[in-house]
């Protein structure tokens, strides 16, 4: 029973949460805050889950314990009433557990973003090309059956068709998050258009799938500026040294990724109209603040690629597509099945389940709830 104790321990502490989430969310104050109200509707729906979860799961612990107690009737329709029940109950509670667990799983923040795809031929010259345009057409169809929206932002062509490389953003539900498990080399087996003597050949062509970047909101706190204003020497002439018209800004940023906090100072001294500089230097303390905070993110995507598209040699294979012999094989997951032609039309989802499900239990090991 110890193990249904700490699940529920655990379930019993979301209670409370589940509640203030719940009144948080009828709060017209929050309703207002947009990023507020859609991370609070957000941790409802999720909690939500649990709860219901929960619901079930006491049910069933508390209709095991009845049935249990039943059993030592005397009327034997009774008894076999309280045997099913508990068998019934035992049969549920194991697999409740399961769902519960990973419902306890924190999910990536990332999973809910939208994709940018990239496909490149990698060895194998003109055919990895030629298979790179198979990817693409495979990852279309997908896209077209999940209701996601595909666009092309650029494309090299292959001299014999296909792709040397093309570049699309994907616009979905859980795009990322579902198309993740792509990224790495896939392995193509087949003979090619451009073989004459009906050989078999190898080669590959790699994805990589990532996550797309939030607008980002560059929060300056308006009040900690300090301005100065001073005379702008300009073209000469009657209004120079009267107006003082340049003017400087100093504000003391902390940088979100390093915590040092470094002071950034900007002079305008563009235009004669002093509230118009002062646009235009807050402006610029934006862009400023902006490129910084952005260079994070490229730097963080920079990493992400460079774990996943590996050169697009054949060490790192994710996946191999065997046409002789109309075979997918997954290396991650020992998953191996006989539908090429369905595969390479977009029925990619029982694959990409497999992956999940695989992933969640490595998740699961590593939390050891």
């Amino acid at each position: 029973m110890s193990e249904n104790n700490t699940l529920l321990e655990k379930l019993d502490g979301l209670v409370a949460r589940f509640e203030e989430v719940s009144t948080l969310i009828t709060d017209p104050s929050v309703i207002a805050d947009q990023k507020r109200y859609v991370k609070l509707t957000k941790e409802y729906k999720e909690l939500g889950d649990l709860m219901k979860a929960r619901g079930e799961y006491l049910q069933c612990l508390n209709g095991l314990e009845e049935a249990k107690m039943m059993m030592g009737e005397n009327d034997p329709e009774l008894k076999e009433m309280a045997r099913e029940e508990a068998a019934a109950c035992e049969a549920r509670i194991p697999e409740l557990e399961e769902e519960i667990k990973l419902l306890l799983i924190p999910a990536d923040p990332q999973d809910e973003r939208n994709a940018i795809l990239e496909i490149r031929g990698g060895t194998g010259g003109d055919e990895a090309a030629i298979f790179a345009g198979d990817l693409f057409r495979m990852y279309s169809k997908y896209c077209e059956r999940k209701g996601w929206k595909l666009e092309v932002s650029s494309a090299s062509e292959g001299a014999s068709g296909g792709f040397k490389e093309i570049i699309c953003s994907v616009t979905g539900d859980k795009v990322y998050g579902t198309l993740k498990y792509e990224s790495g080399v896939h392995r193509v087996q087949r003979v090619p258009a451009t073989e004459t003597q009906g050989r078999v050949h190898t080669s590959a062509a790699s994805v990589a799938v990532l996550p797309e970047a939030e607008p980002f909101d560059v929060e300056i706190n308006e009040g900690e500026i300090k301005w100065d204003t001073f005379r702008s020497s300009g073209a000469g002439g009657q209004n120079v040294n009267k107006v003082e018209s340049g003017v400087r800004l100093r504000y003391n940023w902390k940088n979100p990724n390093t915590g040092v906090v470094e002071e950034i100072l900007i002079e305008c001294t563009e235009t004669r109209d002093q509230p118009k500089n002062k646009e235009r230097a807050l402006a610029r303390l934006r862009t400023f603040i902006y490129d910084k905070e952005h260079q994070k993110y490229i730097d963080d995507i920079a990493s992400k690629r460079k774990t996943m598209v590996s050169t697009g040699d054949r060490s790192a294979k994710i996946r191999t597509y065997n046409y002789p012999q109309g075979r997918i094989t997954d290396h991650r997951i020992n998953y191996t099945i006989y539908n090429l032609a369905a595969f390479m039309d977009g029925d990619i989802q029982d694959c990409i389940d497999h992956l999940i499900v695989a992933e969640n239990a490595e998740r699961l090991k590593e939390s050891e709830l």
